[in-house]
C-alpha cells in the first residue's frame, strides 16, 4: 500500500514517519495542497491524505481520483467542508475527517480567551504600550459569576463546558443532540436563542454548513447582551463578520475572541510583515481593542498534531483495507 500525503507541515513530518514504520506503510510527503495543476502526481498511490484551506470544487479532480483507483480522501482536520461531497458520492470517493484530535487543546484555547475578554487583557495592553498605565474603566468580571453559552454541545464544546464548570461558571448549552454525560456539566436549553439571551460568553463549537453559515447573524448579535462576548473557534464563515464588526463599533457586544475568520487562508499561516493586510475587515479587527485575533492555532500542540495525523492515515488505510472506516463523512 503507498500512500500520498498533500500540505505537510515540518511540524507533522515526525508523525507521518512514526505511523509509516509503525503500520509498513509506504507514505509519500508533499508540501502542496492538491489541486488540479498537480493532480497526475496521484496516479500510482492507494490513497491520498490532505488538509488543506484551499476548496476542491472541480470535478474533474474527483473524476481523475477515480480513474487512478483512489477509493478515498482522508482530511486531517475536523472540518470538510472544502470537500464537495456530491462529487464525491458521484465517483465512489469515501471521505473522511479527524472529528476529535484534541477537544482539550481547542477548548484550552477557548476558556484563555475568555479569561482576557473579562480581564480586559486586550485594552489594558493597548494602552500600555501607548504608556498609559492607568486602572480607570478596568475592572474585570470574575468567571465564576458569570453564565457561558456553548452553542455546538460536541466533543469541543463539551470539553470546553468542563473546563468552564470547573472554574465556577454556570454552564448552559445548545445542540440538537444531547449527551448525557453532559447533563451534569451544562444546562441544555431548548434553543439557539435561549443561549445567546442568557449567556455572558458565548462560544461557539459547530460545524461548517449549509444551516450553519452565518448562524450568528445581525438579529442573533441583536439577542446578546451589550456586556456579552463573542468567542469563535469553530469556522470562520458560521459569524457573519459586516455584521458583528458593526455590533462591536455599537457596542451591542463587549469584544470577540477569533480563532478563525472567512477567507483566513490567504492571511492566516502567512507572513504579512509590512504588508497590507487583504480586506477591510480584517483591517478593521486588527485595530479593535476587545477583540483578540488567534490565526486558527486552536488545534496546534504537539499532542493534536499527533492524533491528527495518526487518526487521518489510519482512515485512509482502512477504507482501503475494507472499505468502511468510523470517521466517514460522506455516508
Amino acid at each position: 500500500m503507498k500512500l500520498l500525503v498533500f500540505s505537510v507541515r515540518e511540524d507533522e513530518r515526525p508523525a507521518i514517519k512514526a505511523w509509516e514504520e509503525r503500520n509498513g506503510i509506504e507514505v509519500t510527503q508533499v508540501t502542496v495542497p492538491l489541486t488540479l495543476e498537480n493532480i497526475e502526481q496521484v496516479n500510482g498511490y492507494d490513497g491520498i491524505c490532505i488538509q488543506q484551506r484551499i476548496d476542491i470544487i472541480e470535478e474533474r479532480i474527483y473524476e481523475k481520483l477515480k480513474e487512478f483507483g483512489i477509493k478515498q480522501i482522508s482530511l486531517r482536520t475536523a472540518g470538510y467542508d472544502i470537500i464537495d461531497l456530491e462529487f464525491a458520492k458521484k465517483y465512489q470517493l469515501k471521505v473522511t475527517n479527524v472529528p476529535a484530535y484534541s477537544p482539550t487543546s481547542v477548548a484550552e484555547l477557548v476558556v484563555m480567551q475568555a479569561l482576557r475578554l473579562i480581564r480586559n487583557n486586550p485594552i489594558v495592553e493597548d494602552n500600555m504600550s501607548r504608556g498609559d498605565f492607568r486602572w480607570g474603566g478596568m475592572i474585570a468580571k470574575e468567571i465564576n459569576t458569570l453564565t457561558v453559552g456553548i452553542i455546538g454541545a460536541g466533543k469541543i464544546g463539551g470539553t470546553a463546558a468542563r473546563l468552564f464548570k470547573a472554574l465556577g461558571a454556570h454552564v448552559i448549552g445548545y445542540d440538537p443532540v444531547q449527551i448525557e454525560d453532559l447533563k451534569d456539566t451544562l444546562t441544555y436549553m431548548n434553543s439557539q436563542k435561549e443561549v445567546l439571551e442568557k449567556a455572558d460568553i458565548v462560544s461557539l463549537h459547530v460545524p461548517l454548513d449549509g444551516k450553519t453559515k452565518h448562524l450568528i447573524d445581525a438579529e442573533a448579535l441583536k439577542l446578546m447582551k451589550p456586556d456579552a462576548y463573542l468567542i469563535n473557534a469553530a469556522r470562520g464563515p458560521v459569524i457573519d463578520v459586516e455584521a458583528m464588526i458593526q455590533a462591536l463599533e455599537k457596542k451591542a457586544i463587549a469584544g470577540a475572541a477569533l480563532d478563525t475568520l472567512p477567507n483566513e487562508q490567504y492571511f492566516f499561516n502567512h507572513d504579512l510583515s509590512g504588508k497590507e493586510l487583504p480586506g477591510k475587515n480584517l483591517e478593521k479587527l486588527m485595530h479593535m481593542n476587545n477583540v483578540l485575533i488567534t490565526p486558527h492555532i486552536g488545534f496546534y500542540t504537539t499532542v493534536a498534531v499527533q492524533n491528527m495525523v495518526d487518526s487521518a492515515l489510519g482512515s485512509a488505510r482502512d477504507i482501503i483495507q475494507t472499505g468502511k472506516s468510523e470517521n466517514e463523512v460522506s455516508k
